[in-house]
Protein backbone atom coordinates (compact mmCIF):
# COMPACT_ATOMS: atom_id res chain seq x y z
CA UNK A 1 0.00 0.00 0.00
CA UNK A 2 1.54 3.25 -0.96
CA UNK A 3 2.48 6.00 1.70
CA UNK A 4 0.04 8.77 1.27
CA UNK A 5 2.04 12.36 1.66
CA UNK A 6 0.31 15.65 2.59
CA UNK A 7 -0.19 18.42 -0.13
CA UNK A 8 1.76 20.66 1.92
CA UNK A 9 4.93 17.96 2.00
CA UNK A 10 4.33 17.56 -1.26
CA UNK A 11 5.57 20.98 -2.28
CA UNK A 12 9.18 22.11 -2.67
CA UNK A 13 10.39 24.12 0.44
CA UNK A 14 10.50 27.73 -2.14
CA UNK A 15 6.10 27.08 -2.90
CA UNK A 16 5.94 26.52 0.55
CA UNK A 17 7.18 29.73 2.06
CA UNK A 18 5.55 31.42 -0.89
CA UNK A 19 2.57 29.67 0.01
CA UNK A 20 2.81 30.08 4.26
CA UNK A 21 2.95 34.03 3.30
CA UNK A 22 -0.05 34.30 0.86
CA UNK A 23 -1.82 32.35 3.93
CA UNK A 24 -0.61 34.73 6.48
CA UNK A 25 -1.43 37.79 3.96
CA UNK A 26 -5.07 36.86 3.42
CA UNK A 27 -5.66 35.83 6.90
CA UNK A 28 -4.03 39.41 8.28
CA UNK A 29 -6.06 41.26 5.77
CA UNK A 30 -9.06 39.38 6.46
CA UNK A 31 -8.71 40.61 10.28
CA UNK A 32 -7.77 43.94 9.59
CA UNK A 33 -10.78 44.63 7.28
CA UNK A 34 -12.71 43.18 10.08
CA UNK A 35 -11.68 45.34 12.62
CA UNK A 36 -11.48 48.14 10.22
CA UNK A 37 -15.20 47.86 10.72
CA UNK A 38 -15.53 47.24 14.25
CA UNK A 39 -13.66 50.73 14.64
CA UNK A 40 -15.47 52.59 12.53
CA UNK A 41 -19.11 51.20 14.21
CA UNK A 42 -17.84 51.43 17.49
CA UNK A 43 -16.06 55.06 17.70
CA UNK A 44 -18.64 56.36 20.46
CA UNK A 45 -17.85 55.98 24.14
CA UNK A 46 -20.76 54.11 25.43
CA UNK A 47 -19.60 51.28 27.62
CA UNK A 48 -20.86 48.17 25.96
CA UNK A 49 -17.34 46.12 27.60
CA UNK A 50 -14.37 47.13 29.03
CA UNK A 51 -13.23 43.73 30.13
CA UNK A 52 -10.37 42.75 28.03
CA UNK A 53 -7.65 44.60 27.43
CA UNK A 54 -6.92 45.96 30.84
CA UNK A 55 -2.89 46.57 32.32
CA UNK A 56 -1.82 46.65 35.47
CA UNK A 57 -0.06 50.03 37.04
CA UNK A 58 3.17 48.13 35.82
CA UNK A 59 2.17 48.21 31.94
CA UNK A 60 1.66 44.36 31.98
CA UNK A 61 -1.39 43.23 30.27
CA UNK A 62 -3.86 41.42 32.92
CA UNK A 63 -7.27 40.14 32.33
CA UNK A 64 -11.12 39.62 33.23
CA UNK A 65 -10.27 36.88 35.87
CA UNK A 66 -6.89 38.03 37.60
CA UNK A 67 -6.40 39.33 40.88
CA UNK A 68 -2.96 39.59 41.08
CA UNK A 69 -0.69 40.65 38.72
CA UNK A 70 1.97 38.19 38.01
CA UNK A 71 4.96 40.55 36.92
CA UNK A 72 5.16 43.06 39.79
CA UNK A 73 3.26 41.20 42.13
CA UNK A 74 0.22 44.18 42.62
CA UNK A 75 -3.05 43.27 43.71
CA UNK A 76 -5.98 43.35 41.59
CA UNK A 77 -9.83 43.63 41.42
CA UNK A 78 -12.34 44.10 39.13
CA UNK A 79 -14.05 47.40 40.01
CA UNK A 80 -18.10 46.95 38.98
CA UNK A 81 -18.35 50.90 38.28
CA UNK A 82 -15.55 51.54 36.46
CA UNK A 83 -15.96 47.94 34.70
CA UNK A 84 -12.58 47.23 34.56
CA UNK A 85 -9.89 45.32 36.30
CA UNK A 86 -7.77 47.73 38.11
CA UNK A 87 -4.75 47.66 40.64
CA UNK A 88 -5.10 48.22 44.07
CA UNK A 89 -3.50 50.13 46.64
CA UNK A 90 -3.94 49.50 50.95
CA UNK A 91 -6.56 52.18 52.28
CA UNK A 92 -6.28 53.00 55.39
CA UNK A 93 -8.30 50.55 57.30
CA UNK A 94 -7.21 47.12 57.30
CA UNK A 95 -8.29 44.62 54.32
CA UNK A 96 -9.84 48.04 52.50
CA UNK A 97 -8.15 49.14 48.94
CA UNK A 98 -8.08 52.09 46.58
CA UNK A 99 -8.25 52.00 42.65
CA UNK A 100 -4.81 53.14 41.39
CA UNK A 101 -5.27 55.65 38.92
CA UNK A 102 -3.48 55.96 35.64
CA UNK A 103 -1.77 58.53 34.18
CA UNK A 104 -3.81 61.49 33.59
CA UNK A 105 -7.16 60.19 35.42
CA UNK A 106 -9.19 61.67 37.52
CA UNK A 107 -10.93 58.80 39.47
CA UNK A 108 -13.50 59.11 42.71
CA UNK A 109 -11.42 57.72 45.84
CA UNK A 110 -13.87 55.14 46.60
CA UNK A 111 -12.38 52.83 49.11
CA UNK A 112 -13.28 49.12 48.22
CA UNK A 113 -12.95 45.77 50.01
CA UNK A 114 -12.82 42.37 48.51
CA UNK A 115 -15.89 40.18 47.69
CA UNK A 116 -16.40 37.71 50.92
CA UNK A 117 -15.72 35.25 48.27
CA UNK A 118 -12.47 35.90 47.49
CA UNK A 119 -10.58 33.70 49.72
CA UNK A 120 -13.81 30.71 49.01
CA UNK A 121 -13.05 28.14 46.50
CA UNK A 122 -15.19 30.85 43.79
CA UNK A 123 -12.19 32.90 44.14
CA UNK A 124 -14.23 36.19 43.41
CA UNK A 125 -11.55 39.53 42.40
CA UNK A 126 -14.33 41.67 42.58
CA UNK A 127 -14.57 44.75 44.56
CA UNK A 128 -17.60 46.26 46.68
CA UNK A 129 -17.85 49.24 48.52
CA UNK A 130 -16.32 49.60 52.21
CA UNK A 131 -19.23 52.12 53.24
CA UNK A 132 -21.92 48.98 52.39
CA UNK A 133 -22.74 46.19 54.62
CA UNK A 134 -23.27 43.94 51.90
CA UNK A 135 -19.96 41.91 51.80
CA UNK A 136 -20.65 40.27 48.26
CA UNK A 137 -19.76 41.27 45.35
CA UNK A 138 -22.67 42.18 42.29
CA UNK A 139 -21.80 39.06 41.00
CA UNK A 140 -21.68 36.91 44.10
CA UNK A 141 -25.34 38.94 45.66
CA UNK A 142 -27.12 37.42 43.10
CA UNK A 143 -26.40 33.59 44.76
CA UNK A 144 -29.80 31.24 46.78
CA UNK A 145 -27.86 28.73 46.57
CA UNK A 146 -24.29 27.27 46.11
CA UNK A 147 -22.73 23.35 45.92
CA UNK A 148 -22.20 21.67 49.58
CA UNK A 149 -18.04 22.27 49.58
CA UNK A 150 -17.10 19.65 51.92
CA UNK A 151 -16.98 17.75 48.04
CA UNK A 152 -13.77 18.92 46.29
CA UNK A 153 -15.01 18.15 42.73
CA UNK A 154 -18.08 20.63 43.96
CA UNK A 155 -15.48 23.55 44.65
CA UNK A 156 -13.61 22.82 41.43
CA UNK A 157 -17.14 23.23 40.05
CA UNK A 158 -18.26 26.37 41.41
CA UNK A 159 -15.42 27.92 40.48
CA UNK A 160 -15.93 27.24 37.16
CA UNK A 161 -19.46 28.71 36.94
CA UNK A 162 -18.63 31.66 38.81
CA UNK A 163 -16.07 32.85 36.09
CA UNK A 164 -18.83 31.97 33.62
CA UNK A 165 -21.34 34.15 36.18
CA UNK A 166 -18.84 37.39 36.52
CA UNK A 167 -18.45 37.56 33.23
CA UNK A 168 -22.27 37.45 32.44
CA UNK A 169 -23.20 39.92 34.59
CA UNK A 170 -20.17 41.54 33.88
CA UNK A 171 -22.24 42.34 30.09
CA UNK A 172 -25.01 42.87 31.72
CA UNK A 173 -24.34 45.67 33.84
CA UNK A 174 -22.37 47.50 30.77
CA UNK A 175 -25.23 46.93 28.39
CA UNK A 176 -27.26 49.33 31.13
CA UNK A 177 -29.39 46.63 31.98
CA UNK A 178 -31.10 46.11 35.69
CA UNK A 179 -29.28 43.29 37.59
CA UNK A 180 -30.68 43.11 40.91
CA UNK A 181 -30.86 39.76 43.67
CA UNK A 182 -33.48 38.63 44.36
CA UNK A 183 -32.60 37.50 47.31
CA UNK A 184 -31.09 40.49 48.61
CA UNK A 185 -32.48 43.55 46.42
CA UNK A 186 -35.24 43.33 44.65
CA UNK A 187 -37.51 39.91 45.81
CA UNK A 188 -40.06 40.78 43.31
CA UNK A 189 -38.10 41.51 40.41
CA UNK A 190 -34.76 40.24 41.08
CA UNK A 191 -32.82 37.24 39.63
CA UNK A 192 -31.46 34.50 41.55
CA UNK A 193 -28.98 31.76 41.45
CA UNK A 194 -28.92 28.21 42.53
CA UNK A 195 -25.94 25.74 41.91
CA UNK A 196 -26.90 22.19 42.47
CA UNK A 197 -25.98 19.03 42.21
CA UNK A 198 -27.95 15.76 41.23
CA UNK A 199 -28.34 13.23 44.26
CA UNK A 200 -26.69 10.00 44.01
CA UNK A 201 -30.51 8.21 43.73
CA UNK A 202 -31.88 11.16 42.14
CA UNK A 203 -33.47 13.10 40.63
CA UNK A 204 -31.38 14.53 38.21
CA UNK A 205 -31.10 18.63 38.65
CA UNK A 206 -32.04 20.35 35.84
CA UNK A 207 -30.88 23.47 34.12
CA UNK A 208 -33.86 26.22 33.63
CA UNK A 209 -35.18 29.58 35.11
CA UNK A 210 -38.84 29.94 36.47
CA UNK A 211 -39.70 33.55 37.97
CA UNK A 212 -36.41 34.47 38.45
CA UNK A 213 -34.72 31.50 39.72
CA UNK A 214 -31.95 30.36 37.67
CA UNK A 215 -30.70 26.71 38.47
CA UNK A 216 -27.91 25.31 37.24
CA UNK A 217 -26.70 21.32 37.77
CA UNK A 218 -22.80 22.41 39.01
CA UNK A 219 -22.06 19.12 36.52
CA UNK A 220 -22.28 21.05 33.92
CA UNK A 221 -19.08 22.72 34.93
CA UNK A 222 -17.04 19.01 34.01
CA UNK A 223 -16.07 19.10 30.93
CA UNK A 224 -16.19 15.31 30.28
CA UNK A 225 -19.92 15.58 31.63
CA UNK A 226 -21.10 18.44 29.45
CA UNK A 227 -19.18 16.96 25.98
CA UNK A 228 -21.07 13.65 26.56
CA UNK A 229 -24.69 16.04 27.25
CA UNK A 230 -23.46 18.15 24.40
CA UNK A 231 -22.69 14.64 21.95
CA UNK A 232 -26.12 13.60 23.27
CA UNK A 233 -28.58 16.20 22.41
CA UNK A 234 -26.65 16.60 19.37
CA UNK A 235 -25.94 20.41 20.21
CA UNK A 236 -23.34 22.31 18.33
CA UNK A 237 -22.34 24.08 20.89
CA UNK A 238 -22.49 24.10 25.23
CA UNK A 239 -20.40 25.68 27.51
CA UNK A 240 -21.30 27.15 30.99
CA UNK A 241 -21.19 31.16 29.42
CA UNK A 242 -23.98 29.89 27.29
CA UNK A 243 -26.48 28.50 29.79
CA UNK A 244 -26.27 31.38 31.56
CA UNK A 245 -26.84 33.45 28.45
CA UNK A 246 -29.79 31.46 27.53
CA UNK A 247 -31.48 31.32 31.18
CA UNK A 248 -31.08 34.78 31.81
CA UNK A 249 -32.51 35.54 28.51
CA UNK A 250 -36.12 34.32 29.86
CA UNK A 251 -35.54 36.33 32.90
CA UNK A 252 -35.65 39.49 30.79
CA UNK A 253 -38.59 38.47 28.71
CA UNK A 254 -40.71 37.96 32.02
CA UNK A 255 -39.14 41.92 32.68
CA UNK A 256 -38.63 43.63 29.45
CA UNK A 257 -41.13 41.89 27.51
CA UNK A 258 -44.13 40.71 29.25
CA UNK A 259 -46.96 42.98 29.93
CA UNK A 260 -45.70 45.49 27.77
CA UNK A 261 -45.90 47.52 24.63
CA UNK A 262 -42.91 44.91 23.10
CA UNK A 263 -45.60 42.07 23.58
CA UNK A 264 -47.44 42.13 20.88
CA UNK A 265 -44.88 42.53 18.01
CA UNK A 266 -42.63 40.06 20.15
CA UNK A 267 -45.79 37.74 19.34
CA UNK A 268 -45.81 38.98 15.46
CA UNK A 269 -42.22 38.12 15.20
CA UNK A 270 -41.30 34.94 17.37
CA UNK A 271 -45.10 33.35 17.67
CA UNK A 272 -47.23 33.57 20.34
CA UNK A 273 -46.16 32.09 23.53
CA UNK A 274 -49.31 31.37 25.05
CA UNK A 275 -49.21 28.13 23.61
CA UNK A 276 -48.72 24.49 25.83
CA UNK A 277 -44.67 24.86 26.81
CA UNK A 278 -45.16 21.01 27.98
CA UNK A 279 -46.99 19.77 25.00
CA UNK A 280 -44.34 22.19 22.63
CA UNK A 281 -41.33 19.83 25.07
CA UNK A 282 -43.03 16.68 24.34
CA UNK A 283 -43.79 16.98 20.52
CA UNK A 284 -39.96 18.23 19.91
CA UNK A 285 -38.62 15.17 22.11
CA UNK A 286 -41.03 12.75 20.20
CA UNK A 287 -40.49 14.70 16.61
CA UNK A 288 -37.30 16.55 16.18
CA UNK A 289 -37.19 19.86 14.82
CA UNK A 290 -39.14 21.07 12.00
CA UNK A 291 -36.72 19.98 8.78
CA UNK A 292 -36.26 23.61 7.69
CA UNK A 293 -35.47 25.06 10.81
CA UNK A 294 -32.50 26.59 9.89
CA UNK A 295 -34.29 29.11 7.67
CA UNK A 296 -35.92 30.75 10.63
CA UNK A 297 -34.02 30.00 13.73
CA UNK A 298 -30.44 29.80 15.08
CA UNK A 299 -30.62 26.61 16.58
CA UNK A 300 -32.89 23.49 16.35
CA UNK A 301 -34.07 24.29 20.12
CA UNK A 302 -34.93 27.74 19.16
CA UNK A 303 -37.86 26.11 17.01
CA UNK A 304 -39.53 23.96 20.21
CA UNK A 305 -41.28 27.29 21.36
CA UNK A 306 -41.56 31.25 21.31
CA UNK A 307 -39.91 31.57 24.73
CA UNK A 308 -37.03 29.45 23.90
CA UNK A 309 -36.40 31.08 20.26
CA UNK A 310 -35.86 34.29 22.58
CA UNK A 311 -33.64 32.39 25.02
CA UNK A 312 -31.45 31.43 22.22
CA UNK A 313 -31.79 34.78 20.45
CA UNK A 314 -30.81 36.21 23.14
CA UNK A 315 -27.63 34.83 23.63
CA UNK A 316 -26.42 35.04 20.71
CA UNK A 317 -26.96 38.92 20.50
CA UNK A 318 -25.00 38.59 24.16
CA UNK A 319 -22.17 36.52 21.89
CA UNK A 320 -22.13 38.75 19.40
CA UNK A 321 -22.00 41.74 21.38
CA UNK A 322 -19.60 40.75 23.61
CA UNK A 323 -17.15 39.28 21.44
CA UNK A 324 -16.97 41.79 18.82
CA UNK A 325 -16.29 44.46 22.15
CA UNK A 326 -13.49 41.99 23.06
CA UNK A 327 -12.03 42.24 19.13
CA UNK A 328 -12.32 45.87 19.31
CA UNK A 329 -10.77 46.35 22.86
CA UNK A 330 -7.79 44.86 22.08
CA UNK A 331 -7.02 47.34 19.26
CA UNK A 332 -6.84 45.76 16.26
CA UNK A 333 -7.41 47.91 13.20
CA UNK A 334 -6.11 48.00 9.42
CA UNK A 335 -7.35 48.38 5.73
CA UNK A 336 -10.29 47.11 3.85
CA UNK A 337 -9.97 43.94 1.16
CA UNK A 338 -12.57 42.10 -0.25
CA UNK A 339 -14.81 38.92 1.40
CA UNK A 340 -16.17 35.95 0.28
CA UNK A 341 -19.42 36.73 1.74
CA UNK A 342 -22.79 37.99 1.11
CA UNK A 343 -23.53 40.62 3.40
CA UNK A 344 -26.73 41.76 4.92
CA UNK A 345 -28.54 45.21 4.04
CA UNK A 346 -30.32 47.37 6.05
CA UNK A 347 -33.87 45.89 4.42
CA UNK A 348 -33.02 42.68 6.56
CA UNK A 349 -33.04 44.00 9.99
CA UNK A 350 -36.68 44.12 11.98
CA UNK A 351 -36.77 47.87 11.57
CA UNK A 352 -34.77 49.54 8.84
CA UNK A 353 -35.75 53.00 9.67
CA UNK A 354 -33.94 52.73 13.06
CA UNK A 355 -31.53 55.90 13.10
CA UNK A 356 -28.51 52.48 13.99
CA UNK A 357 -29.49 50.74 11.38
CA UNK A 358 -26.59 51.13 9.10
CA UNK A 359 -24.06 50.74 12.01
CA UNK A 360 -25.84 47.32 12.74
CA UNK A 361 -25.68 46.09 9.67
CA UNK A 362 -21.98 46.78 9.17
CA UNK A 363 -21.15 45.22 12.97
CA UNK A 364 -23.46 41.85 11.75
CA UNK A 365 -21.80 41.64 8.55
CA UNK A 366 -18.12 42.23 10.26
CA UNK A 367 -19.26 39.47 12.92
CA UNK A 368 -19.89 36.93 10.17
CA UNK A 369 -16.92 38.14 8.47
CA UNK A 370 -14.99 37.50 12.05
CA UNK A 371 -16.36 34.24 12.69
CA UNK A 372 -15.59 32.76 9.45
CA UNK A 373 -11.93 33.51 9.76
CA UNK A 374 -12.36 32.24 13.24
CA UNK A 375 -13.84 28.30 12.35
CA UNK A 376 -11.11 28.66 9.95
CA UNK A 377 -8.19 29.24 12.89
CA UNK A 378 -10.46 26.82 14.56
CA UNK A 379 -10.46 23.37 12.26
CA UNK A 380 -6.99 24.45 11.86
CA UNK A 381 -5.90 23.58 15.46
CA UNK A 382 -8.55 20.58 15.31
CA UNK A 383 -11.09 21.92 17.45
CA UNK A 384 -14.82 22.32 16.95
CA UNK A 385 -15.97 25.57 15.21
CA UNK A 386 -15.75 28.36 17.32
CA UNK A 387 -19.25 29.90 16.14
CA UNK A 388 -20.96 26.63 14.50
CA UNK A 389 -23.76 28.66 13.99
CA UNK A 390 -25.47 30.18 10.53
CA UNK A 391 -27.42 33.61 11.07
CA UNK A 392 -30.27 33.52 8.32
CA UNK A 393 -32.06 36.78 8.04
CA UNK A 394 -35.32 35.90 10.10
CA UNK A 395 -32.66 35.28 12.47
CA UNK A 396 -31.25 39.03 12.18
CA UNK A 397 -34.16 40.69 12.37
CA UNK A 398 -34.83 39.00 16.23
CA UNK A 399 -32.07 39.81 17.18
CA UNK A 400 -32.29 43.79 15.99
CA UNK A 401 -35.69 43.56 17.30
CA UNK A 402 -33.81 42.65 20.96
CA UNK A 403 -31.10 45.25 20.11
CA UNK A 404 -33.87 47.83 20.15
CA UNK A 405 -35.02 46.58 23.34
CA UNK A 406 -32.20 47.04 25.20
CA UNK A 407 -31.63 50.53 23.56
CA UNK A 408 -34.78 51.50 25.31
CA UNK A 409 -33.99 50.22 28.46
CA UNK A 410 -30.87 52.52 28.05
CA UNK A 411 -32.52 55.41 27.99
CA UNK A 412 -32.83 55.23 24.28
CA UNK A 413 -29.07 55.29 23.57
CA UNK A 414 -27.72 53.01 21.03
CA UNK A 415 -25.41 50.17 21.98
CA UNK A 416 -24.18 50.53 18.80
CA UNK A 417 -23.69 54.46 18.45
Amino acid sequence: MPTLIPYWNQLAAPQRSRQHFNDFLTMRNILEAITKRLVEAWKSDEPSGRRSSFRCRCGRPVYFHNSLCLGCKTPLGYEPELQQVRALEPAAEPDTWTVVANEGEDIEPIVWRRCENFASPAGCNWLTRADEEETLCRSCRLNRTIPQLDDENNGLWWRKIENAKRRLVAQLLSLGLPVESKVSENVERGVMFDFLRSPPEGPRVLTGHAAGLITLNVEEADDSVREKTRHEMREPYRTLLGHFRHEVGHYYWDRLVDGTPWLEKFRALFGDERQDYAAALQRNYEQGPPPNWADQYITSYASVHPWEDWAESWAHYLHVVDSLDTALRFGLCGEDVEQAIEPFSVKDLYDPEQPDAERVILLVNSWVQMTTVLNELARSMGQHDFYPFVLSRPVLRKIHFIQMIVKEVRGGTSLIG
